[in-house]
């Protein structure tokens, strides 16, 4: 009786993720006469497009690769030729294999291709090792440029912001900044300690993005909706304002329990809550403060 329950619980989760693959619809926006954001589940995609050749930044779940692909297909007949990983979360990533077998030539942060290659921890959860048909097959240290479609690419990594693998790509005549998950647009964000990520890094981070934005800056984000350089500079704002916070409490003596209990630190921050949490960013900033 036993393996039969497990048998039907197997199933069900099967068609329960089945339906939600053929509920997700991916979406675009055309943010530039070359640029577009497409939504679906996962990290917000970016498609660079023009006469050189198709570039594409992340590429969400396995799954929903044939639905990304067929979206691609309504903007341009090209192949996609690039893809780069802003770091290396499965929502950003689990598509690699499927385009690689596509012909798209991956690029990412060394460290994105070193964790993808081994076993990982992520809240909590072991996940797999990639397989080498999904892992990077160029990767860089600091920053790298491509020279395509009339334009001058900047990849360009920041350390131990969201992870320890983060790039940003800034697509210098377009004037449009993708920042993978080192800004979380209108959310708190989730500093993945474990991998490498830090409240200071991330802040640093967050300064780069504004450092290399103006005002006319399409800033896409990672999760949420396209931004721009005010809203930037209010988010390090508000990130800066909550770690002098949780700094003065462990200057008090105060423990990680008291600081995820203590409401005052983001009271008016509220409207920022959401996945993350409060009290979830807050023992977060505590850890990230006193793990040196």
């Amino acid at each position: 009786m036993k393996s039969i329950s497990i048998f039907i619980l197997c199933v069900l989760f099967t068609v329960d993720v089945f339906s939600q693959k053929n509920e997700i619809n991916i979406e675009s926006t055309k943010l530039s006469d070359q640029i577009y954001m497409l939504k679906g589940r996962g990290g917000n995609i970016g498609l660079f497009i023009g006469k050189d050749a198709v570039f594409m930044i992340d590429d969400q779940f396995a799954p929903l690769t044939p639905k990304i692909l067929e979206t691609i297909k309504n903007i341009t007949t090209k192949p996609v030729s690039y893809l780069v990983n802003t770091h290396w979360h499965g929502d950003h990533t689990g598509g690699n294999e499927n385009m690689q077998k596509e012909g798209a030539l991956i690029l990412a942060h060394k460290n994105v291709r070193k964790r993808m290659s081994v076993d990982q921890v992520i809240r909590g959860k072991t996940r797999k090792a990639s397989p080498k048909e999904a892992l990077p097959v160029i990767t860089f240290t600091e920053d790298m440029m491509m020279h395509l479609n009339n334009d001058d690419v900047l990849i360009s990594h920041i350390h131990n912001a969201h992870t320890d693998g983060d790039a940003l790509v800034y697509f210098t005549n377009n004037n449009i900044l993708h920042t993978g998950d080192a800004y979380f647009q209108g959310k708190f964000p989730y500093i993945d300690l474990n991998s490498g990520g830090s409240i200071e890094g991330y802040i640093e981070g967050i300064k780069k993005m504004i450092v290399l934005a103006d005002d006319n800056t399409k800033i896409l984000p990672g999760h949420g909706n396209v931004s721009n350089r005010a809203e930037l500079i209010a988010y390090k704002n508000m990130l800066v304002t909550l770690k002098n916070r949780v700094q003065q409490k462990i200057d008090k003596g105060k423990t990680a329990e008291d600081v995820k209990k203590d409401i005052e630190i983001t009271k008016e921050y509220s409207a920022y809550s959401g996945w993350i949490t409060e009290e979830r960013i807050r023992e977060t900033i505590y850890k990230s403060l006193t793990s040196k």
